[in-house]
């Protein structure tokens, strides 16, 4: 979720919160602790203002009772859809009185003046609190769940027992938001044909089959996260980059991560530069060139745009042709400070827990994410799942971000320090691979994209992170939709829109007023930049794999497969 502050700094999820409160149980982040009591301080201070929210809740109250209340649902509200809660007069007080209630909450905090930091902290529980208490995730009086029991004589009650079981007694403790067995890896998703051309201890690179008989000179290597597998960017055919990007003549290779284990506790941020390199190293001597573009996103893209600074240190920053940084947070600035400035005790507890079993749990951070957003990916699927007693639908984005993976203690480490100094925005602050990390000395041209509606990383995070960099040609691009939707954004959808322009205004805000709107998806216009930087067309290779470097199997590969 993504709310905004007095001066229209975004105040949202970012890195160190994430990586820190992932290690924690939900539970505990709703605790009474020293935010709450600054909540209540600043209140009591405030007297005028509670007692004026309570006589005007009180007021509305009374007007619900008598029948006399406009008040009615956002628009977009989708939790009171159901015509009983429009015609029965008792289920439409209760809507009201709860939404009153809700709008009476988000006075006070409002009221309370909290600092960014207090009021991001009491948002999440606010949110968690008020979105819990709705009347429509009530068993006992939503009309949804009775309708449901008449319609299957009460077998949808038992389905919802069960599956809530099941939920319930493994990691994420969070309603399943898609059957396990929706889809196939390698048969319904991640199907681009391609070959593993090279297998590490940390990786495998995929080598995708050229669909057009002419390709791009410089290849395209695809960077994925580091806490979710590589097929986001290979989903499902249409809908596909990858397929999009060969489709259009381009040479693409991917990086498909190890799930890391245990014994793997100790790959930092160097192990994932040097593979970073080595991947590189391999997609230059396969497509016989001096230079690769990366396509990087969130977490992949922190990696990437370091292993660029520490390329450039070494005089071989010409080896990245073009650097493509997707919903990725280099500068974690929120509101004139840091959003790393959480305490050194929760950051050092977090680093802790993640030691102790030398991994952070993929699924820690799935439930972590979806209480960001209670109503979208909890409580809607709370309803359909047990209220219901429905299966929740099939869809491919879901079922990959389900299908998490560990992020290894040290790397678990680095990051969340490096977010707690906002360490990136200084050179030389941080290193990658002995190099001291200049994002400024990283000249390659650069095409960064961020989502309008991102919850993890706000796009006017990303814009300020494209303004680090030190390339000449700098182009940012904002598209419609969240964290995923944003990247997933086959053309064709009606809805779909983007802005482009350089970054030259400092302020996000200015830079929006004066970007240029287009309609659609935003592929095409980075193919078409990808194609201007790419050297001239060559013959398609008419096998894959090079010197040394042999198909080894199929595309999705080995390491997709392991849990």
């Amino acid at each position: 979720m993504v709310t905004q502050n007095s001066k229209g700094d975004e105040l949202a999820a970012p890195l160190d919160l994430l990586l820190s409160s992932a290690t924690k149980p939900f539970a505990s982040r709703m605790m009474p602790d020293a935010t709450w009591a600054r909540f209540g301080a600043n209140l009591a201070q405030r007297p005028g203002a509670v007692a004026g929210r309570a006589a005007a809740l009180t007021r509305e109250l009374g007007a619900i009772a008598a029948g006399n209340s406009h008040r009615v649902p956002a628009r977009a509200d989708k939790r009171f859809s159901d015509i009983a809660w429009q015609d029965n007069p008792l289920l439409h007080r209760i809507m009201q009185a709860y939404l009153a209630a809700g709008e009476a909450a988000e006075g006070l905090l409002a009221d309370a003046e909290l600092d960014w930091r207090d009021n991001q902290r009491m948002q999440f529980v606010l949110d968690n609190v008020v979105e819990g208490l709705a009347p429509s995730n009530n068993p006992l009086i939503s009309p949804l769940g009775w309708k449901a029991m008449i319609d299957t004589g009460g077998i949808s009650a038992v389905r919802g027992v069960k599956a809530f079981v099941r939920d319930m007694v493994s990691k994420p403790r969070v309603p399943a938001m898609v059957e396990p067995d929706a889809f196939v890896v390698g048969e319904t998703v991640a199907v681009t044909k391609g070959a593993v051309v090279l297998q590490t201890s940390m990786f495998e690179l995929i080598q995708y089959a050229p669909q057009t008989t002419r390709v791009n000179a410089i290849p395209l290597l695809m960077v994925p996260p580091v806490i979710n597998k590589f097929y986001i960017m290979d989903i499902a055919p249409g809908r596909s980059l990858i397929e999009y990007f060969v489709q259009q003549g381009q040479q693409v290779f991917a990086i498909s991560w190890r799930n890391p284990q245990k014994r793997h506790r100790d790959w930092g941020f160097d192990a994932y530069g040097a593979a970073l390199v080595e991947a590189m190293d391999a997609v230059q001597k396969i497509a016989r060139t001096d230079s690769a573009h990366l396509f990087a996103t969130c977490s992949g893209g922190i990696l990437a745009a370091m292993t660029a600074a520490h390329l450039a240190d070494i005089g071989e920053g010409d080896r990245v042709a073009g650097l493509n940084l997707s919903v990725t947070v280099l500068d974690e600035t929120r509101a004139g400070f840091t959003a790393a400035m959480m305490s050194d005790r929760a950051a050092q507890a977090a680093i802790r827990v993640s030691n102790r079993k030398g991994y952070l749990d993929g699924r820690d951070m799935a439930e972590m994410f979806a209480w960001l957003r209670p109503t979208d990916l909890v409580w809607r699927y709370w309803v359909n799942n047990y209220v219901q007693g429905r299966k929740p639908a099939a869809f491919d984005v879901l079922f990959w971000n389900a299908d998490t993976t560990r992020m290894t203690a040290a790397l678990h480490r680095d990051m969340i320090l490096m977010a707690q100094r906002n360490a990136l925005v200084t050179p030389g602050a941080l290193t990658m691979l002995g190099s001291p990390v200049d994002l400024g000395k990283v000249t390659a041209d650069a095409y960064v994209v961020g989502g309008v509606a991102d919850h993890i990383s706000p796009w006017q995070a990303t814009y300020r992170s494209a303004r680090l960099l030190g390339s000449k040609d700098n182009r940012y691009v904002l598209s419609t939709s969240g964290h995923i939707a944003a990247l997933v954004n086959p053309l064709g959808n009606p809805k779909s829109s983007y802005r482009t322009g350089p970054v030259d205004a400092e302020d996000p805000q200015e830079w929006l007023e004066s970007s240029q709107k287009s309609s659609d998806s935003w592929w095409p216009d980075y193919v078409n930049w990808l194609a201007e930087r790419s050297g001239p067309q060559v013959d398609a290779p008419k096998v894959l794999g090079g010197e040394g470097l042999p198909p080894l199997g199929p595309a999705p590969g080995g390491y997709v497969m392991e849990k």
